[in-house]
């Protein structure tokens, strides 16, 4: 046996040696910097998120893996992407313009519904906008204490690299959108991306959380992050204010439509307001599991979906929560435009019976 082992380590060493050999012989090249690269098993590697662009569908997910369905899921392309960063989120305000966010800072936009991206930022760019934002401000306001500690933080990033994974990704329109991540890490632009302007001193966030989700509810923008954080953008205030809420575990996401409000994350827990986020109501799941997607579907039902693979449907006024199978764990779901809903995971794209499961 002992014999078996060393000749074992043997093989591995020289593995491994040849590996370096080879990375040393091709040169390293940042995930920034590396194009995706085409898989005839794109659609069913794991994928993080899921949007309509029209009628069509995209789903992101890692190692840069972007893919687009024509014909509501059944099959499905690889899009052209410049990096081989982990994508975590997208975003479509309209058929053809989208944005797409990932690990590395990094943030692809197309113009063609998906099919191609081209990076616009990434985490090697954060800290010296910050730098630049914040050290113009500073100058401006030489008695404001918050100026040079955001520089500071500016700095930081710089010095670290590009580490700091975009979470989620929302825009309003083509032009007005956000990007949000780790450690209170926010960005907006009113460009279309060209430009990017920090807004950490636009959210009420001193303890600098992690930014986990940005959602409209349709009469509301909502960031969801860890440790019970729930904010609204404010317009009168201009800047997402805190919301008291009674969970103070991590959120995952919020959905809701006019008049109300879901926020879901950890072990099950969902919190409903019905009064633009003043206050909010526990709902009773049963599931211990976390909540880490949801769509509101074309009949105005919450469909919540877990890491461990169950589904959630909320009916009517929301009120009350009943379980329902789903085979695997859903980090993304969206319905599409034959009526089907389209989830992904980590065993890629699935799509759920037309008609509603029972419990």
């Amino acid at each position: 046996m002992g014999s078996y082992n060393k000749c074992l380590q043997l093989a591995l060493a020289a593995v491994l040696a040849m590996a370096q050999g080879i990375a040393q012989a091709g040169g390293y090249v940042d995930v920034l910097d590396l194009p995706a690269r085409a898989s005839a098993l794109a659609a069913s590697s794991p994928l993080s998120g899921v949007a309509r662009a029209g009628e069509r569908l995209v789903a992101v997910g890692q190692r840069g893996h972007i893919v687009y369905s024509d014909d509501s899921g059944q099959h499905w392309n690889q899009a052209s992407v410049p990096v081989s960063a982990d994508l975590n989120a997208l975003s479509f305000p309209s058929a053809r313009q989208g944005w797409a966010v990932g690990n590395d800072g990094v943030v692809l936009h197309s113009q063609d519904a998906g099919a191609s991206w081209h990076k616009q930022l990434d985490g090697r760019q954060i800290g010296a906008l910050l730098v630049a934002h914040y050290g113009a401000l500073a100058s401006a306001e030489p008695g404001n204490e918050q100026w040079p500690l955001l520089v500071a933080e500016g700095q930081r990033l710089e010095a670290q690299g590009a580490d700091k994974p975009l979470l989620d990704v929302w825009f309003a329109n083509e032009r007005l959108g956000y990007v949000v991540g780790v450690f209170n890490l926010i960005l907006r632009t009113e460009d279309g991306g060209q430009s990017w302007t920090p807004f950490q001193d636009r959210t009420d966030n001193p303890q600098g959380f992690h930014l986990n989700a940005i959602a409209s509810t349709g009469d509301g923008l909502y960031i969801a992050g860890e440790q019970g954080l729930l904010r609204k953008w404010s317009e009168a205030e201009q800047r997402f204010v805190a919301l008291p809420t009674p969970y103070q575990g991590s959120f995952f996401g919020v959905l809701g439509k006019p008049g109300e409000v879901l926020a879901y994350g950890l072990r099950g827990n969902v919190l409903r307001s019905t009064d633009q986020g003043r206050s909010w109501t526990p709902l009773q799941t049963g599931l211990h599991a976390s909540i880490s997607a949801g769509v509101v579907d074309a009949g105005g039902a919450y469909r919540l979906f877990t890491q461990g693979g169950q589904m959630l449907l909320g009916q009517g006024a929301g009120a009350g929560l009943r379980r329902a199978a789903q085979p695997a764990p859903v980090s993304g779901a969206v319905q599409a435009a034959d009526g089907r809903l389209i989830v992904v995971g980590s065993r890629g794209v699935q799509a759920l019976p037309d008609k509603t499961p029972t419990p």
